[in-house]
């Protein structure tokens, strides 16, 4: 066997390691996801969006390879939108899917100058202005369905960001369909793979990758975990301390997500109508 792994290429390693090394977690709960939460059918064609940190480059990889073997046949896109990055940052991005050998289309768009301009929630205009431009490049492309980087963490992260600062009860889902493109779904493959578990891939494989490539860097870190004081920083504080004492929180905030008991719910709003339990009782 160490024969063998001498004998293997570097990338041949990388990819080896994404469901070997790494089989129990990564590419497992990353098929188990995709499995549960029907994320991808048979004729599906999909835009994989890489922005070029470790997530989504980690996604196109395993995309890649279950294109290679899954028994259900769709076809895959990888997408670059360069929504005006430095030159560093985007030949690091260009530098590293080549290494990855991910066959990447690259799409410029001038989201950060316009972003740059206002004064008036710029992240939240990046991120909308971000996913209208995914969406729209990838209907020109044939495709039906984009996909993102976020994980499991993100997914408890985003939850308890909700909860502890803007009082709701809001999951990040593993799919949702587009308002504005008819037609078009977001799916997000990597929806029960940790973050502990791809900082490991990465390091593991010797591998970097940009970070937050924000010109307004002093925003940067409200929605990016690179750094900084911040609202999902002071939350992965928050469950870094939790995890001395039970290593498995995140694993149970992550469960409890997954089904809701309505009977000991207080009021929920379905269609955008609110339901109590006094309604019932």
């Amino acid at each position: 066997m160490g024969s063998n792994m001498k004998n293997l290429t570097e990338l041949q390693k990388i990819e080896r390691s994404t469901h070997k090394k790494f089989r129990r977690e990564i590419w497992r709960p990353f098929v188990a996801g995709i499995k549960r939460y029907e994320l991808i059918k048979p004729g599906d064609r999909i835009a994989v969006c890489i922005s070029g940190g470790k997530d989504s480059m980690l996604m196109a990889k395993l995309m890649q390879q279950l294109h290679r073997h899954s028994d259900v046949p769709f076809e895959a896109v990888y997408m670059v939108m360069n929504p005006g990055y430095n030159e560093i940052n985007f030949q690091k991005v260009v530098a590293n899917a080549a290494y990855l050998d991910i066959p990447i289309q690259v799409f410029d768009s001038d989201i950060f100058e316009i972003v740059s301009k206002t004064d008036r929630s710029p992240c939240y205009l990046c991120a909308r202005m971000r996913r209208g431009f995914l969406y729209a490049t990838a209907q020109k492309l044939g495709c039906n369905k984009i996909a993102l980087g976020h994980h499991k963490s993100d997914v408890v992260e985003t939850t308890l960001m909700g909860m502890l600062y803007g009082a709701q009860y809001q999951v990040m889902m593993p799919k949702l369909k587009s308002q504005n493109f008819e037609g078009m779904e977001l799916i997000r493959p990597m929806y029960c793979v940790p973050e502990d578990a791809i900082l490991a891939w990465k390091r593991y494989n010797n591998l970097s990758f940009i970070q937050c490539a924000c010109p307004l860097s002093e925003n940067c870190n409200i929605f990016d975990a690179s750094g900084g004081t911040s609202t999902r920083q002071t939350v992965k504080a928050l469950l870094s301390q939790l995890k001395k004492d039970n290593k498995d929180v995140e694993k149970s905030v992550f469960q409890s997500l997954q089904m809701l008991n309505l009977d000991t719910a207080i009021s929920y709003k379905l269609n955008g109508i609110e339901h109590s339990f006094l309604d019932d009782y």
